[in-house]
């Protein structure tokens, strides 16, 4: 059995892992490194984002340094790294607290801050309580952080948080009638017809729907469930494998294993402009497996039709799979 990884020291490597690749200017290497870390622990990659934008609030902070002599500004170049990796060490949503304040931006809140996507379009955004916002594809947010508590709302699309803790500050997620209620955790909702998807990867969250207040279900991480919003929340179901290739979008990429060839086409459709269409019906009920990017459907058609012995046809902005 290997070894437990405390909090601490996974994020100690992060900022580690940061800094590294910081220093090696997008070598492959380095990256398949850091790939393989990542896929070892669920919580790594949380770890990983909240080092990410603390180290990148700091080189903010830095940027707007003004009124250095040429000799300071060298010296600053020169001791750059060391001083962002020392503040890391002291926690990353801390040092992005500070490197905020030190560009002017107070910790407390602004008002609502709206975010959205376009077709295709995935961000990370950092959010000013130290959370991290993964946005999918076509998605609006509306987020408020007041005092007592961290609001954010699901208009429409998907997105992933994680979440910094703060016992005091509740983060909840509204959809629609659906409430998602966490503390310091990291997961997943996804609007979906009259109701969202909750994935947890990290933590615990509790569910509900409005005017069901009673029936709260909590959710630990690697599970996932279905909260209606008028029946209130489907038993959770354990499915950290199934999560994690839900959730590849945040690496731009879309992973297959089992899907029918109609529920992968739909989902490229969510990040495409040019459409794939399943001319044939029982078609459309083939198994797919594969990973493709989420921005190559033609790819994703061409490998369909290898693999179904189907028959890929383009046609503007359209991707025509039928049988041959």
């Amino acid at each position: 059995m290997s070894e437990y990884e405390t909090p601490q020291a996974i994020h100690d490597r992060a900022i580690e892992w940061v800094a590294r690749v910081d220093r090696s200017g997008g070598d492959p290497e380095t990256q398949a490194e850091l790939d393989a870390w990542l896929a070892g622990d669920e919580r790594r990659r949380g770890a990983y984002y909240r080092a990410q934008v603390a180290w990148t609030m700091l080189d903010r902070a830095s940027a707007f340094r003004g009124g250095q002599s040429e000799e300071a500004e060298v010296e600053v170049d020169r001791n750059a790294w060391l001083s962002r990796r020392r503040m890391l060490w002291g926690g990353g949503a801390v040092a992005a607290s500070a490197a905020l304040a030190a560009i002017g931006i107070g910790f407390w809140p602004q008002p609502t801050e709206r975010i959205e996507t376009a077709v295709g379009e995935i961000r990370r955004v950092p959010l000013r309580d130290g959370s991290l916002a993964a946005v999918n594809t076509q998605t609006q947010l509306a987020v408020t952080l007041r005092p007592e508590v961290r609001q954010i709302s699901l208009r429409q699309g998907e997105a992933w948080f994680q979440v910094a803790h703060d016992r005091a500050r509740p983060f909840i997620v509204e959809a629609g009638d659906i409430r998602v209620k966490a503390v310091g955790t990291a997961f997943s909702v996804r609007r979906a017809g009259d109701g969202a998807d909750v994935q947890v990867t990290e933590g615990v969250v509790e569910v509900w729907s409005v005017g069901d207040e009673g029936n709260v279900r909590r959710v630990s991480a690697g599970a996932r469930t279905f909260v209606s919003d008028t029946a209130g929340p489907a038993p959770a179901v354990e499915a950290s494998v199934a999560i994690d290739r839900s959730l590849s979008w945040r690496n731009g990429q879309l992973i297959f294993d089992g899907d029918t060839l109609g529920e992968a086409a739909a989902e490229f459709n969510r990040y495409n402009a040019v459409k794939v269409e399943i001319a044939d019906s029982a078609l459309a009920q083939e198994k797919m497996i594969g990973r493709f990017r989420t921005n190559e459907p033609d790819a994703f058609a061409r490998a369909a039709a290898g693999i179904l012995s189907a028959r890929v046809t383009f046609e503007g902005d359209r991707i025509i799979l039928s049988r041959n």
